[in-house]
């Protein structure tokens, strides 16, 4: 019973004391529960072979799941499996039952082990489930084999890639990690994870501060802007104010000049604009331009 602790001790002590079905009885019963519905059937069937779910559910424990929640799951494809069970085909209930138990449990386990979703691939399922085994077996009496010459191998095993063993290995070595948890009294007593994270944004006087010299600075740049004749500030505009600039041949065109006018316009208009703002504010201007 230590091997199903949480588990209700009621439940698994009527599910180790329901009666065995011989070959002939589970025919029946799956038939009357295909053909005609028959629930009380059903349920015979089932509960001859929760044993079964338990026994699969409790493999899988080293996962660190809940036994109760991975026999619930399990639970789940024992039905599915009699939904599905073809009487005609002279295999036991028990032998077709196991494939889905197992596959049920299998599935909440990757979606529930680790807030990083893993591979849902039938490869990366192999990989996931087989590896710590694999692994043992392949290092048993020499741990200076760690490394690629045993992934290597376990990739040929599986057919994955070196480097998909090696990310799984990664993700089984260490388990998630929550950012509220708390750390060790040596690190800082109530303190969280979260608190150790650096905050790579501006400091608050900072960004106040940037965005009153960003107002300034645009005061600057209008009260500039107004000694330029019309013609100059629609060049200085979509040459330089935009965010997708113009080029001198197609401004050129639009105001029926040459490329090169526009080039001597454009300077001739900049040179005003820097003697404007050095008018104005000199050591402003000067970090301006």
């Amino acid at each position: 019973m230590s091997e199903i602790a949480g588990v209700d001790r009621n439940f698994v002590k009527a599910a180790m004391a329901a009666p065995f079905l011989a070959r002939d009885e589970e025919q029946v019963l799956a038939r009357r529960w295909r053909d005609d519905g028959d629930q009380a059937a059903m349920h015979r069937l089932t509960s001859a072979h929760m044993r079964l779910v338990i026994a699969m559910a409790s493999r899988f424990r080293h996962y660190g799941l809940p036994l109760a929640d991975m026999i619930q799951e399990g639970h789940v494809g024992l039905l599915e499996a009699a939904a599905r069970f073809e009487p005609a085909r002279d295999v036991r209930f028990s032998t077709y039952a196991t494939w889905w138990i197992r596959a049920s449990i299998q599935d909440y386990i990757l979606r529930n082990w680790s807030i990083v979703r893993g591979g849902t691939s039938s490869s990366q399922k192999a990989l996931f489930f087989n590896l710590r085994r694999l692994r043992a077996k392949l290092t048993r009496g020499g741990q200076d084999r760690i490394g690629e010459a045993v992934y290597g191998s376990i990739a040929a095993q599986i057919g994955v890639s070196r480097a998909d063993v090696a990310a799984m290995d990664a993700r089984l070595s260490g388990p998630d990690i929550s950012l509220n948890a708390t750390l060790g009294e040596e690190e800082g007593e109530g303190s969280e994870r979260m608190d150790l994270l650096p905050d790579t944004s501006a400091l608050q006087d900072e960004t106040v501060g940037e965005g009153i010299d960003a107002t300034r600075r645009l005061n600057w740049l209008q009260s500039a802007l107004t000694v330029l004749s019309e013609r100059e500030l629609r060049i200085v505009r979509e040459r330089r104010l935009v965010e997708e600039s113009c080029t001198l041949d197609v401004l050129g065109q639009r105001l029926g000049i040459s490329k090169e006018r526009v080039r001597q316009i454009e300077n001739r208009a900049l040179e005003k604009l820097r003697r404007a703002l050095l008018a104005q504010q000199p050591q402003g201007a000067a970090a301006m331009l």
